[in-house]
């Protein structure tokens, strides 16, 4: 039996409307200013902590007199309810026996966002007997409507209430009206995340499709200066074609002047664009022209845009940024009442985003697309795989320092005469399987342009020789030690390994004199 996460809405005594919210432990810091002076704002929440379940057979006594009313999705007396009780209540300055009428709230199961196991949440709420008891710096109360009121007009810097919230006292009317037989999670509100599956990179096996349909929204007459206007929104719709019914009915549970967003043009971002066409003839597709370019079979409507434009959605304004560096003609978008930023693959919920070097990746423009969402001051980060990102600043920091953190061994290892890429791969990679050293080669030629642009490459390194070694010269050599570090010592590895080349290089030369002489002909 796996473990849950326990939150608890602790009422106030003397206001009904009311509830505990407590402040949530920013992130452990870089030891590095360049990277801790951005600092995420306060984060608000209900407080949560992990519920192991019991191994040895016994019971929870507290679970007992809650077990009633608990759905038949979950049996709470299989989890140690009350130590984590009363630890949990500890950390906010409570003891137990300061709170009364416990009762189940309900049971909710995260959405399939990858690459780590769902989470399931089960809410409790709970009354504080004492109306004097006095709280601690950590805590505070808030009504519903006052969460509503941050969430929904937030301001750069300021306090934030985080997704529980809306997961333990929400109702949820949207998400079953939009896609009742799909997992959905609505954070912040109004934004409609749903995990579809697609044909994308492991470690994820989803996409996020990002839906916005504000209902009952009016328009600021003083706000005009638009590239379109619609009445619901959506991005990246990428799901595999298995997926296509679902994501139809989700395209026509909304209204028809539906506006596309896609930022770049990867088939786990672009893939069911033909189904929103089908169920939405009408749907009007934005993006970028490189990306435009590069999209097959959309015969719609298309409005280009470049970044800085305003996209209105039925009363509701969002942002478009360019962010190259991922592709070259890759976008996000800015939820501005929110402060949501949606980074299509910029980054994601786990490791680290790769560069599509064929399409435009580029580091330098990367490393200065981090440093503009940090400039954004976002209050939470979408990706297209994975969870949604709490910390932004945080997040986006480690990006920037892991990515420094490599190229720093890539500059060491030209400084001490490494001069080909597979001489910079197999010395900084060293220690990670061969198998990954093709994907690690263009990390690498990324970084060397980089250090190019910045300047800060040794004198005696020639791009020139670099660059000839970055074809099938360093296909060649990682072949040859990928086959060598799998073949067992007592064959003989040189001959064997020359033989496999030789084969391969005569196969092709073969396949291009055949090729040439076709073209010729």
């Amino acid at each position: 039996m796996g473990n849950l996460n326990l939150a608890v809405i602790i009422k106030n005594p003397g206001d009904s409307a009311q509830f505990l919210l407590e402040k949530q432990k920013q992130p452990p810091k870089f030891g590095d200013e360049a990277y801790d002076s951005y600092v995420d704002s306060n984060l608000w929440d209900l407080p949560s902590a992990d519920l192991p379940s019991l191994e040895d057979g016994t019971r929870s006594v507290n679970a007992l007199s809650i077990a009633e009313s608990c759905s038949e999705e979950i049996d709470l007396k299989n989890f140690d309810l009350d130590s984590t009780l009363i630890r949990l209540l500890a950390s906010l300055g409570i003891e137990f026996s300061d709170v009364g009428e416990w009762s189940f709230v309900r049971y909710v199961v995260e959405p399939e966002f990858g690459p780590d196991s769902c989470v399931p949440t089960c809410f409790l709420s709970g009354k504080l007997l004492d109306t004097d008891k006095s709280l601690q710096d950590n805590c505070k109360w808030m009504s519903m409507e006052a969460c509503f009121d941050c969430l929904l007009d937030a301001k750069p810097g300021g306090d934030r209430v985080g997704p529980l919230v809306l997961l333990g006292l929400g109702d949820g009317s949207m998400k079953q009206k939009l896609a009742p037989s799909l997992p959905v999670q609505e954070y912040p509100p109004g934004v409609m995340i749903v995990p579809m599956r697609s044909r994308t990179l492991k470690p994820f096996t989803t996409t996020n499709l990002v839906v916005f349909a504000p209902e009952n929204v009016s328009v600021d007459d003083q706000e005009r200066d638009f590239v379109i206007h619609g009445d619901a929104l959506i991005v990246d719709p990428g799901c595999h074609y298995k997926l296509h019914i679902e994501l139809k009915k989700i395209a026509d549970a909304l209204p028809r002047k539906l506006i596309v967003f896609v930022t770049h043009h990867h088939r786990d971002h672009i893939g069911g664009l033909s189904a929103i066409q089908e169920s939405n003839p009408d749907a009007i597709l934005v993006a970028h022209v490189k990306t435009r370019n590069r999209i097959d079979g959309w015969s719609g409507n298309y409005t280009p845009v470049s970044g800085g434009e305003n996209i209105y959605v039925n009363g509701q304004s969002l942002t478009v940024i360019f962010a190259p560096g991922h592709t070259d003609g890759h976008m996000a978008l800015l939820h501005n009442s929110t402060r949501s930023l949606i980074v299509g693959d910029h980054c994601v919920g786990k490791g680290s985003a790769f560069l599509d070097i064929r399409s435009g990746g580029n580091m330098t423009e990367y490393f200065q697309t981090t440093y503009k969402f940090l400039e954004l001051s976002p209050h939470v980060v979408i990706p297209m795989h994975g969870r949604v990102n709490l910390w932004p600043k945080h997040m986006l920091c480690g990006y920037l320092k892991n990515r420094r953190s490599r190229e720093e061994s890539i500059l060491k290892a030209t400084e001490d005469g490494a001069q080909t890429l597979f001489d910079i791969v197999s010395n900084v990679y060293s220690k990670v399987d061969r198998s990954f050293w093709l994907a690690a080669a263009s990390n690498v030629r990324l970084h060397i342009d980089n250090l190019a642009v910045e300047n800060k490459l040794p004198e005696g390194f020639s791009i020139q020789k670099f660059k000839a070694s970055c074809g099938f010269s360093f296909v060649v050599r990682w072949a040859a030690g990928y086959i060598g570090s799998r073949i067992p010592f007592k064959i003989n590895k040189p001959g064997l390994i020359m033989s496999v080349i030789a084969a391969g290089a005569g196969y092709f030369l073969l396949y291009t004199c055949k090729k040439k002489n076709t073209i010729e002909s």
